[in-house]
């Protein structure tokens, strides 16, 4: 009876083998699905490759000339100068900025489990430390939804002048 049933699954997994065969016929829905996910993927790790391209550039730069500034932030510098000159253009990291930052909070999980060894940082420091972080926080968003506030009022301000100027160019 053992060799019935083994045999019985191995037909079943055949057949499911099979069925999923034939969804896969060239040019099928299925199929096209899974390039356009794979193009997907192979695009984002390749914007990645670039966004590290950068940082390790940084870093050669910070070891050969033994400066003060992480390698990490001198590739930043190097990523915005050449996205200003538009010598990178933003689609080219869009897609794989995008993904990093959507993963951001797992690069953080390490760093907290490893602040649990040490009890004694939290209990005395703890609440300078929680004062700072939240202090930090609302000065961040405070200084951000003005920005926010003044490129808007400024963006506006140009859409109303465009228009002033289109109307009265047609009235005269």
């Amino acid at each position: 009876r053992p060799a019935n049933r083994t045999r019985l699954e191995w037909k079943s997994t055949f057949t499911f083998n099979t069925a999923n065969q034939k969804k896969r016929k060239k040019g099928s829905c299925f199929q096209k699905e899974e390039q356009h996910n794979m193009k997907k993927f192979l695009n984002i790790l390749l914007q990645i490759c670039i966004l590290f391209i950068f940082s390790y550039i940084g870093a050669v730069i910070h070891n050969l000339f033994h400066l003060v500034i992480p390698g990490s932030i001198i590739g930043l510098l190097l990523l915005f100068i050449c996205l200003c000159l538009k010598i990178v253009p933003v689609k080219y990291i869009e897609n794989g900025a995008g993904f990093l930052l959507s993963t951001l909070m797992l690069f953080f999980i390490p760093s907290t489990v490893g602040i649990m060894n040490y009890p004694s940082l939290l209990s005395i420091q703890g609440a300078l430390l929680v004062a700072a972080i939240l202090l930090s926080t609302i000065i961040t968003i405070a200084i951000a939804g003005t920005a926010s506030q003044f490129f808007e009022k400024k963006a506006q301000e140009r859409k109303d002048d465009k228009e002033c100027s289109k109307f009265s160019s047609h009235s005269a």
